[in-house]
């Protein structure tokens, strides 16, 4: 089983965001990351994905919606991470 894509979408000034990026950096993971400062598509696409979504990072994980960054700790934290980042 190969992998599930991770994809983060943040804006430039966001603290959150940094902290959700190390995160996975730090665990080696390679994501794709869609900045929304701006608005636009990737923004519109966020919204589709996770319509209730107000905030910064929205984390997907394959098709599962992660939330956060507090939720991506949380994950962590409570050592189911890995398990879904294997797939």
């Amino acid at each position: 089983m190969s992998k599930p894509a991770v994809d983060i979408y943040t804006k430039f000034t966001c603290g959150y965001c940094h902290r959700a990026k190390q995160l996975l950096s730090s665990k080696g993971v390679e994501f794709n990351e869609f900045d929304i400062s701006m608005g636009g598509a990737d923004k519109a696409k966020m919204l589709e994905r996770a319509p209730n979504a107000r905030t910064v990072p929205q984390i997907f994980i394959g098709d599962i919606h992660v939330g956060g960054s507090d939720d991506l700790a949380a994950l962590e934290r409570d050592g189911k991470l890995d398990a879904m980042l294997a797939g």
